[in-house]
């Protein structure tokens, strides 16, 4: 079937236009973090001198401020608009990181819009659905975990995430892009199939969810590092802005809940459409292997973060663990290892 070249053209000018959406949201992110950082820090010291003022205030005698003689004031006793300085910049620090988060949310739905539509050109291109090699399957992995991502990340708490988020995503879509990226083609013969909708999309979505789950892990161990309010040194100011332990532990398990089953589900529909299209359900190809080998983490990250001694770090390990067996599956397998799911479309 041929293809249209005008709207593959179109596909390829939407995903890098998505890319720009999503890098001058990682832009916009970073200020939002970085405002975020610094109003914490504001708050911090906000707090300690109040507490000092407390304790010497039980001592001595309370300073007169409007007195026009003696000393100047220092910043931990001077008063804007009727609160202490550090606490009022606070605040103010804290509106303009909601404006910056509100912009970076509003460019990152407008990247998801644009992205969606490169992947719909696409395959209207084609008159498949697009995701038969590599760089259509990295495209549609990168366009659910946004689009998930930004469906669970709109409250004001969770926005400190997006920078983290962010970064391995255009990680991805920019490798995709320079090196993964195929003109627009009929499939082989044995991608012809039904299944291909359905098994490569499950599978996609799992390992969207499993991205979001790893992030999540990866920011525990750092919050685990820096206990809230005892942060120290250059990481401790990174990870200020970050919610607890728990919370971080709470959102990479209960994501981890949803990409376990549907990579599962994947799998199983793989061996289906392994039997009708090479009469055997399962041959233990590197690919089928190494899948079902970050299945089984997975269900070990599950059953450690389920047993309290587990409850820990230890869980995190299993859980990146995990999704670098995935990440190594979508690079290493496809591209250097030789076997019957060689369908990168890389010469």
């Amino acid at each position: 079937m041929p293809v249209n070249q005008t709207l593959a053209q179109f596909s390829d000018w939407s995903y890098f236009t998505a890319f720009a959406f999503y890098l001058f949201a990682f832009v916009v992110a970073i200020a939002f973090y970085a405002r975020r950082i610094s109003a914490a820090d504001l708050a911090a010291k906000s707090n300690e001198r109040e507490l000092v003022g407390v304790g010497a205030g039980a001592g001595s005698a309370a300073v007169d401020v409007d007195a026009p003689e003696g000393p100047s004031v220092s910043e931990s006793t001077a008063v804007i608009d009727g609160k202490p300085a550090a606490s009022a910049k606070a605040e103010k620090q804290l509106a303009l990181a909601h404006k910056l988060g509100v912009t970076a949310e509003m460019l990152i739905y407008v990247g998801v819009a644009v992205h969606f539509a490169s992947v719909l050109l696409r395959g209207l291109a084609t008159q498949r659905f697009p995701w038969g090699n590599l760089y259509e399957y990295v495209s549609v992995s990168i366009l659910f975990s946004m689009a998930i991502a930004a469906g669970v990340l709109h409250r004001e708490s969770m926005r400190v995430f997006w920078p983290w988020l962010l970064a391995p995503v255009l990680a991805l879509m920019f490798y995709g892009g320079k090196n993964l990226y195929v003109e627009a083609a009929p499939v082989v013969p044995a991608l012809q199939s039904i299944w291909i909708p359905i098994h490569v999309t499950i599978i996609a979505i799992g390992a969207s969810i499993a991205l979001v789950s790893g992030v999540a892990s990866i920011l525990y161990l750092l919050r685990m590092r820096q206990p809230v309010g005892k942060e120290k040194g250059v990481l401790g100011k990174i990870v200020l802005p970050l919610p607890s332990a728990q919370t971080l532990d709470s959102i990479a398990y209960r994501t981890a809940i949803w990409s376990f089953p549907l990579f599962g589900l994947g799998i199983v529909l793989g061996a289906i459409w392994a039997e009708a299209a090479w009469g055997r359900y399962w041959g233990w190809d590197p690919k089928e292997t190494v899948s079902f080998i970050s299945w089984i983490i997975y269900a070990l990250y599950l059953h450690a973060r389920a047993t309290s001694g587990w409850r820990n770090s230890k869980a995190a390990w299993i859980n990146i663990a995990g999704f670098s067996t995935m990440v190594f599956n979508l690079f290493f397998i496809n591209m250097v290892v030789s076997g019957l799911h060689s369908y990168a479309g890389l010469n």
